[in-house]
């Protein structure tokens, strides 16, 4: 029904428990999904992530008969300065998200850029190294469970929120294997242009996240922003981008009934331009 690129994550449909989120996401047509497990965002999958719950939120995304391109989740502010006791706390929380990105099938797993808050903790240089630098190390660790770490970047509401911080990012990651996740609200928020974030991202997009936003707002219905799919997507597939997309519609101008309809309308719309 929609192209087999287009997956749509379980944080478009928060509001519902999971497995009644994945039973609206296949009604509607899609055949993969992004996995939202972010505490306070989505709470699909525990923060909690013990054995069980690792093998409860499996079982749900098994019976679905969806297929998973990544896991969202996040460990914590990767710029924190740690002591060893929650150094080893972040890692077993780690240790839990890569045991269900496995088991679920997925790629990859995905962690923030960065706290929530765009002030550093000690400087931006000192901060961007310590964010590279658990990335890299949650990357290593991807490699051994046989799944790969992305990282959205840039993010409106975190550390590296605009095109400058989000490319200081990305250098310090260059050679890592570590993936670069787009989304298309999070720049539009930040007032910078996607064709200039694809120029300075070129050949390290691994994932594309899909909503509309205009300065300030990350949260719009595509189609009721300022973002230019069409400009975008053209120019991804012109850089050669051949990994996949996901509607991530976590939006505020459409009532819980009206999601599934809005889903599957921006569906249709990018179906068209992929």
């Amino acid at each position: 029904m929609f192209n087999s690129r287009l997956g749509c994550s379980s944080i478009s449909f928060r509001h519902q428990d999971l497995s009644t989120a994945l039973r609206t996401i296949s009604s509607l047509g899609f055949d993969e999904i992004d996995l939202g497990a972010l505490p306070g965002v989505c709470d699909h999958v525990p923060y909690e992530l013990d054995g069980d719950a690792v093998e409860a939120v499996t079982a749900d995304v098994l019976a679905s008969g969806l297929r998973v391109r990544s896991v969202n989740g996040d460990i914590g502010d990767l710029n924190a300065v740690l002591d060893a006791g929650r150094q080893a706390s972040r890692e077993r929380h780690l240790e839990a998200l890569l045991t269900l990105t496995a088991t679920t099938g997925a790629k990859a797993l995905v962690l923030p850029c960065g706290a929530l808050g765009h002030d550093p903790v000690r400087s931006v240089d000192e901060d961007l190294d310590t964010i590279a630098a658990q990335l890299i190390h949650a990357g290593q660790r991807a490699a051994e469970f046989g799944v790969e770490l992305w990282t959205e970047s840039l993010h409106f509401l975190r550390f590296c929120w605009n095109l400058e911080r989000a490319e200081l990012l990305a250098q310090r990651l260059a050679g890592s294997g570590v993936g670069i996740v787009m989304d298309f609200s999070h720049i539009v928020a930040a007032g910078e242009d996607p064709l200039e974030y694809l120029d300075r991202h070129d050949g390290r997009i691994a994932h594309v996240h899909l909503r509309d936003a205009v300065p300030g707002n990350i949260n719009l219905s595509i189609g009721n922003g300022q973002a230019d799919f069409a400009a975008g997507l053209r120019a991804l597939a012109g850089r050669g981008y051949t990994g996949h997309f996901s509607l991530e519609l976590e939006t505020r101008d459409v009532t819980h009934d009206e999601r599934p309809a809005a889903a599957a309308k921006a569906a249709s719309f990018i179906t068209d331009l992929i």
